[in-house]
Order: structure tokens, then sequence, then C-alpha cells
């Protein structure tokens, strides 16, 4: 079920800060090299990312699903020459591809991966972050969003991608993926430490804001 029409997609991509050599060089190796290149956080969302961590002024930055690297190099473009993104997958494979571009741009020098279960890696990691995105295996999303949210600085924003899910979030008996998106959608939404909306760019994102 598309969520916006492609001829819609392609219009607002014209108006997207332009990516750099290196992200265009990555898409074309994700379709080449993996499985699943629809995985890849486009030029859209991308834009999105890096334009929040700008706005952001951020300066740490905590990602949760790597697949080939491509929002974790927006967000690194975003940073300072002092700033961090800690990015987590359990994939040496695809993330061997993300590692391979970031060396080809002056930012992958801001970005650390954590190779091993994200449910283990988050409550060990030190410190405040300024934004986080939650965007890898759907059933551990509620999970994800437990042990991300007291890391937030107030102020900071966590964004959780697939939130839509392709509209299977509206069937009525949806599968175990699904419900999770929705539980850790309706925790982010519940949660009285934080503002939220839900955007249809798009899979769906869920934004919420720190209160001060």
């Amino acid at each position: 079920m598309p969520i916006v029409p492609k001829e819609i997609e392609e219009y607002t991509a014209r108006y997207a800060t332009p990516e750099s050599a290196v992200f265009t060089e990555l898409v074309k190796a994700t379709y080449a090299r993996t499985d699943a290149p629809m995985m890849q956080v486009g030029k859209i969302e991308g834009a999105f990312l890096r334009l929040l961590a700008s706005a952001l002024r951020a300066k740490r930055v905590l990602e949760v699903g790597t697949f080939t690297g491509y929002s974790a190099l927006c967000f690194a473009e975003a940073l300072p020459d002092d700033g961090k993104v800690v990015t987590c997958d359990i994939d040496p494979k695809n993330t061997m591809i993300a590692r391979e571009y970031w060396e080809k741009s002056p930012h992958g020098k801001k970005i650390e991966l954590k190779l091993g279960p994200a449910s283990e890696t988050i409550p060990a990691l030190a410190g405040e972050f300024d934004l986080a995105f939650i965007d890898a295996d759907k059933e551990n999303y509620p999970v994800y969003w437990d042990l991300i949210a007291p890391k937030i600085r107030p102020g900071g924003i966590v964004v959780i991608d697939n939130v839509l899910w392709g509209g299977s979030v509206l069937d009525a008996k949806p599968d175990a993926e699904t419900r999770a998106i929705i539980a850790a959608s309706k925790k982010a939404a519940e949660d009285p430490r934080f503002l939220t909306t839900m955007l249809s760019v798009r899979d769906g994102m869920l934004l919420a804001w720190k209160k001060v």
C-alpha cells in the first residue's frame, strides 16, 4: 500500500538539498549488493534527518539500525568536527558496505559502529544524546524506545521510522511486527516526558521531542 504517490515523492525530492556524490555511489552499491535495498533511507528522508540534526545543533546522535550507512552519514554531515554518531547493527555484511562508503567521506570519521544486539549496546552507552533514530527490527521497537528515551537530553528528539508500515497499522488483525510498531508509537505518544507527532514521510516517521 503506497503511502505517498510516486509522482508526489519524485516532486518533493526535487526540493531536498542535493546529496553529495558519495550518497549516489552508496545507493548504487546498496541496490547492487544487498537483498533489500528498499530498506535504505532515501534522499527525502535523509535530507530531513540531516536538517533535523542541524536544527538541533546536535553533537551526539544514536542510531539503531545501520544497514548500509546512508542515514548515519546524513547525520555525520550535520555534526561539528567533534560530533559523534553511534550506530548499532548486527549485520557484518551490510555494515561492511557502510564502512566502505564512510571512508570515502570526510565526515565518516564521526561515525562509530557498534556491532551486536542494540538491546545490549544501548544500556552500556554513557552520557546523553541530542537525537536518536530507531530504524531496525520492528519487533523490538518498544524495547528500543524504553532504552533510548531516558538517554535523550531535554530538548532532544527521537525519530521512529516506518511507523505506518505500508499501511498495515490499519489492519484489523496486524502481525507481530505491526503490533510492535503500534506499541512503540503508543508508548511515545503517551510518555509524559515527550511531545509527539507523526509524519507521512515515505513509510511514516514519528517525532518525539523531550520536554525541557
